[in-house]
């Protein structure tokens, strides 16, 4: 099991971050583990409700589908529906601080199953844990913090 979640403030409110992360078909132009994401189906909102994704998780691209539950503008998160790994599950929440600040927080919890598994082991896994936790909330921040 890879599991992990990290924590970072950003100078933006939960509104513009959770604007920002529920626009999951432009998820390739700023977080540079994902290479694709298909939206298959939404919500009466038009929010993304079932997303087909492909991420860079550095043995192999992985692809997976995921159902969102939104809960704007506090959390939005994610169950696993099928899929390269076994199971894999996660949010986003956002709470206001002061000066109209955010504290941002991404947890993601994966299951590679068994095949994949054998080549997620120890340091490699440990890398691969790193390289998704730092990289998506470092380039939320900066994504968000610039206004794209």
């Amino acid at each position: 099991m890879l599991s992990g979640e990290n924590v970072i403030e950003v100078d933006a409110s939960p509104e513009a971050c959770y604007a920002l992360v529920q626009q999951l078909d432009r998820y390739p132009e700023w977080q540079t583990q994902v290479r694709s994401a298909e939206v298959i189906e939404r919500d009466g909102e038009g929010r993304p409700l079932v997303v087909e994704t492909g991420s860079d998780a550095r043995v192999r691209e992985l692809r997976y589908r995921l159902r969102y539950k939104h809960e704007p503008p506090g959390r939005m998160s994610w169950t696993y529906v099928k899929g390269d790994v076994k199971d894999l599950t996660g949010e986003y929440r956002f709470e206001p601080i002061d000066g109209g600040r955010t504290r941002v927080t991404f947890r993601l919890d994966v299951d590679p199953g068994r095949r994949l598994g054998l080549l997620l082991r120890g340091p490699l896994a440990d890398k691969v844990r790193d390289y998704v936790m730092g990289s998506t909330l470092d380039e939320l921040k900066a994504e968000v913090e610039t206004g794209s």
